[in-house]
């Protein structure tokens, strides 16, 4: 592939960042100093303890906000002083620990069940001023147009009761998740109307992310040697870092900004060859990618998404699936730290994992087949 000069400037932007930019591991709020919120919140997180959670507690903290979070119990972890834990389960129902108390926000964070949202809604409704559900991309019933805007269709549940549904239902089905996702937002604002945000993310990525679809680029690459790369590099793809998705979500919460969004990143049209080469900038290992086109990749059972994770062709079925719009959403204030300055820390993260973890990606080809690949588009081409 070819790389123009404007792609150069960018890269060579990208590898600069490396340097300029602190490192900042799981916990964003210690880079630099976070300024207070100009009003204190008391905000109550439903979850809390997973990917994003965490994150959006510590710069909730840092910001002066007062903290509850209501989960099961089951990840404890070491909160500092001014965090309340609540413990319930949303499957069951048990929601006792909720009642008879009043919050300024509420951040609905895990929730793929439509009853789970029903069930808070007749617990909390009159008791928050605003409410935040974290929703999906996958709502969206089209991925075939690019340029699609909160206001696109959604995904339609087709089955007999959406309110029987369950974890275990959508993990036997996971076609339903789209549907289910869409159907929670619709009780979000049956039970919340005129104060509910949606926040729409897809890919999102970043130190602390146990399912390695995007870690696996970085890795990779820090690996070194001849690397197999989707496509011709044209494709698009979106991502966002957990940090910053945290961080806007808690400044959501504070402007009380209301409405649908679609929270992805980057501000400008990314392709996999900006995202891998941008990945590169932060290695000294000397990989080479070698861009196999989409219909070798196919013949040879290289599938997108999971044997080339953050990927799928840019053309067909999947036209629009990295290409939403996310103007709305930096006009409300997303933003997005460098692409360098994740892969950097997502490589520090990793590097802080028991051995055995890091010996079994979750996500990616593995070597073998990556390597019998490889050869195969070399002795066709030579062929």
């Amino acid at each position: 592939m070819s790389t123009t000069r404007r792609d150069m400037l960018k890269l060579g932007a990208l590898a600069g960042a490396v340097g300029l930019v602190a490192k900042s591991g799981l916990l964003s709020a210690a880079d630099v100093p976070v300024p207070r919120a100009g009003k204190p919140l008391r905000i109550l997180i439903l979850g809390g303890t997973g990917f994003t959670g965490p994150h959006q507690v510590r710069y909730a903290l840092a910001r002066g906000h007062r903290i509850t979070l209501f989960n099961r119990g089951r990840r404890p972890q070491d909160w500092p002083v001014g965090v309340e834990e609540l413990t319930g389960d949303r499957e069951t129902g048990d929601l006792a620990a909720l009642a008879g108390r009043e919050w300024d926000v509420c951040i609905d964070n895990p929730t793929s069940v439509p009853r789970w949202v029903r069930d808070v809604g007749e617990v909390l409704q009159g008791k928050v001023g605003h409410y935040i559900f974290i929703s999906t991309l996958s709502v969206y019933a089209d991925s075939t147009t690019p340029g699609q805007d909160e206001d696109a269709p959604l995904a339609r549940y087709t089955g007999a009761d959406i309110m029987k549904e369950t974890r275990e239902t959508l993990r036997a089905n996971m076609a339903l998740y789209g549907p289910m996702k869409a159907a929670c937002e619709a009780e979000a604002e049956k039970w919340f109307p005129g104060i509910t945000t949606i926040i729409r993310p897809g890919l999102i990525v970043g130190p602390g992310d146990e399912t390695d679809r995007f870690s696996y680029w970085p890795l990779r690459i820090a690996r070194g040697g001849d690397v197999l790369a989707p496509g011709d590099g044209s494709d698009p793809t979106q991502i966002i870092d957990a940090r910053d998705l945290a961080e806007w979500t808690i400044r959501v919460a504070e402007s009380r900004t209301l409405g649908k969004f679609n929270a992805m990143g980057p501000n400008y049209a990314m392709s996999m060859a900006a995202m891998l080469h941008g990945i590169q900038a932060v290695t000294t290992a000397g990989a080479r990618l070698h861009w196999v086109p989409v219909e070798f990749l196919r013949e040879h059972d290289v599938s997108p998404w999971v044997d080339m994770p953050a990927w799928v062709p840019g053309s067909g079925e999947t036209a629009g699936f990295a290409r939403h719009r996310n103007d709305r959403a930096i006009a409300a204030g997303l933003s997005f730290r460098p692409l360098a300055t994740t892969a950097a820390d997502t490589l520090e993260w990793f590097a802080t994992l028991p051995a055995e973890r890091q010996a079994q990606l979750r996500a990616g080809i593995e070597p073998e087949r990556e390597a019998e690949v490889l050869k195969a588009w070399r002795a066709q081409r030579q062929g």
